[in-house]
């Protein structure tokens, strides 16, 4: 079994928009920050799967998949955020297909965690658009794979970016076999993930959102984690752990008012490995989201990884002189009554 695998987009250069923060360098600086850490070289490198039209339909509708390969065929905007490019169709297609590859690696033990730098990002695309620089989920479509092609019944999707996934939460809104965990800004982009977002029929009970003030750091983080996230897996007793990874939570993020640090995001995934060796069999991978300080990419990538491979390390950022408010903790005490915490 490998250690840890990975997923490099390539190509995605060709996906790209002058002045636009959603940029390819988002990537290459975490590439050089694992190169220089020795971890970039040292694992496995997947290729992206194809991916299935049943699978592609199970998250997004086929009315939307027909359009997103004909605007990006013209390389024209999906919305003033949300640019494509000719490459960009199959750029997000070999995105969705990396991020299908390192669920199986970890899924069927051949890896045992993985980390997909998929570029473009997804977790804001819905069933039927794409938005907030994001054209497939890829997120869901990696957990639609797993349900539908390896026999996984239960899943956690656990959205650890500075904005709410607005898409990942509508294409499992209604059902049961994921459990979908946001924290993010509130209000922020894209307006939606309050604490009172709960999920209807089948998926009432399988959405959490923790809607965090600005100026929220690593106390707030580390507490929802363990007082909320953590027992509501122990709850749920998914089968694998999916994380969408955004490093905009990070306090240099320009897009953003959240406080978390480097070394604040370890400590996060490496509760999550804890909770994941002890519940299922290890299974943990993550999926890159938003992001947009390139020194932040580096050591926020530096961090997660270390905390997949259980490796100390040291935060070159450290913290923010901007003081961790606590309004925080009133919304935590609205989801622990919520969820009966």
């Amino acid at each position: 079994m490998h250690e840890l695998v990975y997923f490099y987009p390539k190509g995605h250069e060709a996906h790209r928009e002058v002045g636009h923060p959603e940029r390819p360098d988002r990537v290459e600086a975490m590439v050089a920050a694992l190169a220089e850490a020795g971890w970039w070289d040292s694992f496995p490198h997947l290729k992206p799967e194809r991916v299935s039209q049943e699978v592609l339909e199970g998250v997004h509708t086929p009315r939307f998949l027909r359009q997103l390969e004909e605007v990006c065929s013209r390389g024209q905007r999906f919305d003033m955020d949300t640019y494509t490019t000719t490459s960009s169709w199959e750029l997000a297609l070999k995105a969705a297909g990396g991020a299908v590859a390192v669920s199986r690696s970890v899924w069927e033990r051949k890896a045992r965690c993985g980390f997909a730098l998929t570029r473009p990002p997804g977790h804001h695309a819905t069933p039927n658009q794409a938005m907030g620089f994001c054209l497939l989920n890829n997120v869901a479509l990696a957990a639609e794979f797993l349900l539908q092609e390896r026999g996984a019944k239960r899943l956690a999707i656990i959205d650890l970016d500075q904005h709410h996934g607005n898409g990942t939460q509508d294409i499992f809104w209604s059902r049961g076999d994921v459990f979908y965990f946001s924290t993010h800004q509130y209000p922020h982009y894209p307006g939606t993930g309050g604490v009172d977002e709960i999920g209807v029929g089948d998926g009432e009970g399988t959405t959490a959102n923790f809607s965090l003030p600005p100026f929220s750091g690593d106390q707030a983080f580390l507490t929802i984690m363990d007082e909320a996230i953590l027992p509501l897996l122990d709850r749920f007793g998914p089968e694998m752990i999916l994380v969408s990874y955004g490093f905009d939570p990070h306090w240099r993020d320009p897009l953003g008012n959240l406080l978390l640090t480097a070394e604040g995001y370890g400590a996060l995934i490496s509760r999550l490995c804890g909770w994941a060796d002890q519940n299922c069999q290890g299974r943990i991978a993550l999926y890159l989201e938003g992001g947009y300080d390139l020194e932040a990419a580096g050591a926020c990538a530096q961090s997660v990884v270390a905390a997949l491979l259980r490796q100390e390390w040291e935060d070159p950022l450290g913290a923010p002189h901007q003081p961790e408010t606590s309004a925080w903790q009133a919304m935590l005490r609205e989801a622990s009554q919520l969820w009966d915490l």
